[in-house]
Parts: C-alpha cells; sequence; structure tokens
C-alpha cells in the first residue's frame, strides 16, 4: 500500500509540475501525447494488413522521428507565442491570450494524428462510422481558418 501511495505521489507531482509548466498546452500536449501513443500502436496493428508489407524498423523509427518532430512544433510554437509576449510587452501592449500559436500547433497535430488513427482502424478492418473523418478534417480546417485569420489580423 505504501508503494502505491508513493506512485501516487509522484505522478501527482509530475502532472502538478507539467501543469504549472504547460498552462494553457497542459490538456492538448496530454492529449496530443495520447494521440501519438494511439498512432504509433493502431499503425503496428494494421501494418501487416498494408500492400507495403509488415513492420519494418525502418518505418517504425521514421514514425518515431515524425512522432517526436511533432513535439519539437508544438515547442516552436512556444517559442513564438514568447516572442510575441515579450515584443507586445516591449511597446506597452499587453495581451491576455498565452500560447496561442502552439495550441492551434498542436489542436492541428492532434486532428492528423486522428485522421491517421481512423485510417489506421479502417486498415486493420474495422468499420468506422461513415461522419468521423469528415468530421475530424473539418476540425482541422476550421483550425488552419483560424490560424489565417489570426496571421491576417496581425499584418
Amino acid at each position: 500500500m505504501n508503494n502505491i501511495n508513493t506512485i501516487k505521489g509522484v505522478v501527482t507531482a509530475i502532472a502538478a509540475l507539467l501543469s504549472a509548466l504547460l498552462g494553457t498546452l497542459y490538456v492538448p500536449v496530454l492529449l496530443m501525447v495520447l494521440c501519438n501513443i494511439i498512432d504509433y500502436a493502431t499503425g503496428l496493428m494494421a501494418a501487416k494488413n498494408r500492400p507495403d508489407g509488415g513492420i519494418s524498423s525502418y518505418r517504425s523509427i521514421k514514425g518515431i522521428k515524425k512522432k517526436v518532430s511533432m513535439w519539437l512544433l508544438v515547442v516552436v510554437g512556444a517559442i513564438l507565442d514568447q516572442l510575441l509576449l515579450y515584443a507586445t510587452h516591449t511597446i506597452g501592449v499587453n495581451i491576455p491570450i498565452n500560447f496561442l500559436v502552439a495550441n492551434i500547433v498542436d489542436i492541428w497535430i492532434i486532428c492528423n494524428e486522428l485522421i491517421s488513427i481512423l485510417e489506421n482502424i479502417v486498415d486493420i478492418g474495422t468499420s468506422i462510422p461513415g461522419f468521423l473523418i469528415p468530421l475530424v478534417k473539418n476540425i482541422k480546417s476550421q483550425t488552419e481558418h483560424i490560424a489565417d485569420q489570426k496571421e491576417s489580423e496581425d499584418k
């Protein structure tokens, strides 16, 4: 019982630290990492049903590199957010939104991962409701539209 309480305490401390560091990015980052894991797992399950063959270490490493690159894209978005925050504070403008760019990047990545997960599930042989892929693609499109609007407003 004591070990379980220690594990709970460590997990709670890590979650609290991440929440304090990431702020509004906490939930989207957790969802992105969860989607990365699910996409990787469903990709492995679907590999044997694809025409290009089964599982290969090359494709597996390439997939892991893509996941790490996704995390780096969110970091780039967070850096851009901090630069914008610094610049606006320097000129005396207060912007009440933190991590806007990083959140948009994160939501876009989550949508891509969800599309990939759904495609993997189809390749595994499981039927999915017809509205799911168009729904996720619509959310992705709306995210891109919001980002384009923000870019236009900033010019």
